[in-house]
């Protein structure tokens, strides 16, 4: 009796199921929700990328980039409306604080993305989101207070020599490079570091459901927006120019947001199962393979600079991935280096002193 009237007084939470659409994978194992997560992701958002560049290919889009977030925003909001109603779960479980803020700073990842299009060559804009790594690395320490192995920090800096020397091949190749893409998709990653972290730690510590924290973000981002777009005059442009070809401008836009909204579902039920750190790294390897897909499917100048900074950015990416698997700490970092210069040393000294130079010398 007494057992019975404890666990009444302290009920444990009950833990919000993880799902991919319809399916429930709660009760499978790590591996196969990672795996089933991972192959979700990359089907949603190559689709979603194709859709994107191929929108811009549209005559004259290339300044509509924040209204198209705008009509994406309200795709959102009424998905998440329908997908709440559809489970019942009314109740809201993070704070509106929390949610004002997780707004502003989706409607900065990707409005500042979505705008940057006008100025940037896609690869590029994907390569920029590749390194989105280092911003999270960033706001993980700062904001969790996590702690980082030294792969990790080798990875950053390698993302960031491979990130400079492609951007620079694009400047070189494309005639109508702007830095005011760099400055948009660079906001857009500050804001992506930020997102990743504060939706991990409110969904762990309240247990929200990932239809509930996609409808708050992006209705009020939407309501941000709106208002912004309404008094600077951008709305009524906005909607004159997809009013020139609505069945191609509402119909791109529409595939562009069903795809979205199912690859944000996934992404966030990636974040629950493996944290923000994991989800990133799984979507930027799906960014590289976006960009194969863009040089295929849509016609661009290309340079080899392109294919070795790329290649500089995967080995990072490597590197991140083989540090989780392989966690190094700094001490232990060291003494592996000592090791290897030894070693090295060593090396060095027989190959001297079996060519004669030890008895040259004396």
């Amino acid at each position: 009796m007494l057992q019975n009237q404890r666990l009444l007084l302290n009920p444990e939470p009950i833990k919000p199921k993880n799902g991919i659409l319809c399916l429930d994978i709660s009760n499978f194992s790590k591996t196969l929700q990672f795996l089933l997560c991972c192959g979700a992701v990359f089907f949603f958002f190559l689709l979603y990328g194709y859709i994107q560049e191929l929108i811009f290919t549209i005559d004259g889009f290339q300044p509509y980039g924040w209204f198209l977030t705008l009509v994406q925003f309200g795709f959102y909001s009424v998905f998440g409306l329908i997908e709440i109603k559809i489970r019942n779960v009314w109740k809201r479980k993070i704070p509106m604080r929390t949610y004002l803020l997780l707004a502003l700073l989706t409607l900065g990842t990707m409005g500042f993305s979505n705008a940057s299009l006008g100025y940037l060559n896609y690869p590029t804009q994907v390569i920029f989101k590749c390194c989105k790594l280092i911003p999270v690395l960033a706001g993980g320490i700062l904001i969790q207070g996590k702690r980082y192995g030294p792969l990790d920090f080798i990875a950053a800096v390698l993302m960031c020599v491979g990130l400079t020397f492609f951007t620079l091949a694009d400047s070189h190749v494309q005639p109508n490079f702007n830095t005011k893409g760099i400055t948009m998709i660079s906001l857009a990653l500050l804001c992506d570091a930020v997102i990743g972290n504060v939706q991990e730690k409110s969904i762990k510590n309240y247990g929200a459901t990932n239809a509930e924290v996609v409808l708050y973000s992006y209705a009020l981002g939407f309501s941000y927006l709106f208002v912004v777009m309404l008094l600077s005059g951008d709305l009524v442009d906005g909607l004159n120019f997809f009013a020139q070809n609505p069945k191609k401008t509402y119909s791109y836009a529409f595939i562009f947001s069903v795809t979205g909204y199912l690859g944000i579902q996934v992404v966030l039920t990636l974040v629950r199962t493996t944290g923000a750190f994991t989800a990133v790294t799984v979507t930027t390897c799906r960014k590289a393979v976006t960009i194969i897909i863009s040089f295929i499917f849509f016609s661009k100048p290309f340079t080899f600079q392109y294919l070795w900074s790329g290649i500089i950015v995967v080995v990072g990416i490597y590197l991140n991935l083989f540090s989780k698997k392989h966690p190094l700490s700094m001490t232990d970092f060291e003494i592996r280096l000592e090791q290897v210069v030894r070693y090295l040393r060593s090396k060095f000294i027989a190959s001297r002193y079996k060519s004669g130079h030890y008895l040259t010398d004396v």
